[in-house]
């Protein structure tokens, strides 16, 4: 599912006063971090994620495998912040414009 430009700055703004709900370490983007963004997206839909320091194609790389692991899409980047968006087919949360 591809996110609409609209669609996207609407969660880019429910997503500005969101805390990271998921904190990578120095190991990155691992399985269990994979499986926890997961139950994270389940729940939340909208998730912010902070990376774990490094130069940005190791940023890159933590962003695909986490985009990978969950099927996610990403909203935004800035930084060492990622937002991403999964919707939850059984009970969606967010309401996106067209």
């Amino acid at each position: 599912m591809a996110l609409s430009p609209s669609q996207r700055r609407y969660l880019r703004s429910l997503a500005h006063d969101l805390h990271p709900v998921i904190l990578l370490g120095a190991k990155g983007a691992t399985e269990a971090v994979v499986k926890e963004l997961d139950l994270a997206l389940s729940h939340h839909e909208l998730v912010k994620v902070k990376l774990s320091g490094g130069d940005k194609e190791e940023r890159e790389a933590q962003i695909d495998t986490l985009i990978q692991g969950t099927g996610a899409e990403n909203v935004q980047q800035i930084g060492h912040i990622v937002v991403l968006f999964r919707r939850n087919e059984d009970d969606p949360r967010l309401a996106l414009p067209r």
